[in-house]
């Protein structure tokens, strides 16, 4: 099930809000697990076992950590960190069984020139971000940063919570402890939620799905018939639609959030807008670079052993977060591909930026990210050989053509709007025009998210084309 159907916005949602109210508060984080759980099984029930797992595997890890740690016996360290590796292993090792066993069995053999049978399991949506989640709980009790939850109802309702469940934000434990315990939902909070939905809903129904046809258009032309414009077209399109699709469902898990009294933290912040790639993964899936930050580079050393340490850290950090987005060996290209980048701006571009004007950063790191993204989309592509080389100037049907043309025109406004939209600028002008003006402000917002809202319903009925790009993550 997705947030854009109507089966959620007109069933799902609001039978889960007016039970989620009527019920009293100590039933709430139950409620919220059970239409989890029914949420989560709606496509693919036989994983619901894989995430029940999860829960009971992580639940009972805790527990003993946090039994261990109040015990003063000579062993006590040893005990911990063994329980905490069992917990990290098999959390490892079923996220690679489900969604990264063929991808080294497919190399193996490509390598070694054998034919081992591939495994071809279904990846389980959103296994990448349940189990970022479940570990950062099991590494947190294990650092005591937080105490081991000894409700097994209010962890599983963390695990399995719906608003972010299958696409983030990642939403570590120890940001919403205390709301699982208790919380309230203000008015504020609630009108809040409604407009933060609705405007994450417009991001991906109105904006991303409609550049996605511009994308899939382009990408289903047959090789031969691809010019360089084409293909560079194709790469701006998927610019914008992955900022929208993925922002947009950042927002509409935020917002739903808030409508249950939970505060989850941004996952993104106009990354558009950034004057140098560092600056841009502050930015972009905020949850992801900080969870692999406190988890994986921070222990690693991090910069505090040298700075040979320090950029051998980036590269394996960014090979596991080019990795995390996906099996196949564009992805790890990718994130080499953003770890040399990061390490160039350590080691002198971020100085010389610094001293140039913003526009200059600004344009570098569009340059930067946009080429980026050309590499992640190549595992989606039915020619990526061909596309690389239109990408390079090396195209059959050279560098403009006639459709390109007929094209940008078709989607002109969506992409205008969706350039505009990834930048600030249509908030700091709202906010200068009518920031004095409260009730006109009210109002205004109240308009434009009514008609968000009824052109996504329009939009969502027509059944135009409608994926979730993080879904597979």
């Amino acid at each position: 099930m997705v947030f854009s159907s109507m089966i959620f916005l007109a069933v799902l949602l609001p039978v889960t809000l007016l039970l989620y109210y009527i019920l009293p508060t100590k039933l709430r984080n139950f409620w919220l697990l059970v239409v989890s759980l029914i949420f989560y099984s709606w496509g693919e029930p036989v994983y619901i076992l894989l995430m029940l797992f999860s829960i009971a595997l992580n639940y009972s890890c805790g527990l003993i950590i946090g039994h261990i740690d109040s015990n003063n016996s000579p062993s006590r360290n040893r005990n911990k960190k063994i329980a905490l590796v069992i917990a990290v292993v098999i959390n490892i090792g079923l996220l690679f069984v489900f969604k990264y066993a063929d991808f080294a069995i497919g190399s193996y053999n490509a390598i070694f020139g054998r034919h081992v049978h591939l495994l071809k399991i279904a990846l389980p949506i959103g296994i990448s971000f349940y189990t970022f989640q479940a570990m950062s709980y099991v590494i947190d009790v294990y650092r005591g940063k937080v105490k081991s939850n000894r409700n097994i109802v209010n962890f599983a309702a963390y695990i399995t919570m719906f608003p972010q469940l299958i696409a983030g934000p990642i939403v570590r434990y120890k940001t919403i402890e205390k709301e699982l315990r208790d919380r309230k939902v203000t008015v504020d909070d609630f009108y809040d939620g409604i407009i933060r939905f609705t405007i994450g809903l417009g991001k991906k129904v109105l904006i991303a799905n409609n550049v996605a046809m511009l994308f899939r258009e382009i990408t289903t032309i047959e090789a031969g018939k691809l010019s360089t414009s084409m293909a560079w077209l194709a790469v701006l399109a998927f610019t914008i639609q992955i900022y929208f699709d993925f922002s947009g469902y950042s927002d509409m898990a935020i917002g739903m959030g808030r409508m249950l009294g939970f505060h989850f933290l941004e996952n993104f912040d106009y990354p558009y807008e950034s004057k140098s790639i560092t600056e841009f993964w502050r930015k972009w899936h905020i949850s992801l670079s900080t969870w692999f930050k406190e988890y994986v580079y921070i222990p690693l050393g991090g910069n505090r052993k040298g700075a040979r340490r320090q950029i051998i850290n980036i590269f394996i950090v960014w090979a596991l977060t080019g990795l995390w987005h996906g099996a196949s060996w564009n992805f790890v290209a990718w994130g080499l591909y953003y770890a040399i980048l990061l390490v160039i701006e350590k080691l002198f571009l971020q100085k010389f930026l610094d001293k140039l004007p913003a526009i200059i950063g600004r344009i570098y790191a569009i340059i930067a990210f946009v080429i980026g993204w050309g590499i992640f989309v190549l595992d989606d592509l039915k020619y990526p050989k061909q596309f690389i080389e239109a990408l390079t100037f090396r195209a059959g049907q050279g560098l403009l053509d006639k459709h390109t043309a007929y094209l940008l025109i078709n989607f002109a406004l969506v992409l205008i709007v969706g350039i505009v939209g990834s930048t600030s600028i249509p908030k700091k002008v709202m906010n200068k025009l009518l920031d004095k003006h409260y009730n006109v402000k009210l109002v205004a917002q109240l308009v434009f998210v009514a008609i968000v809202l009824v052109a996504s319903i329009a939009s969502i009925v027509s059944d135009t084309y409608n994926p979730f790009l993080y879904f597979r993550f």
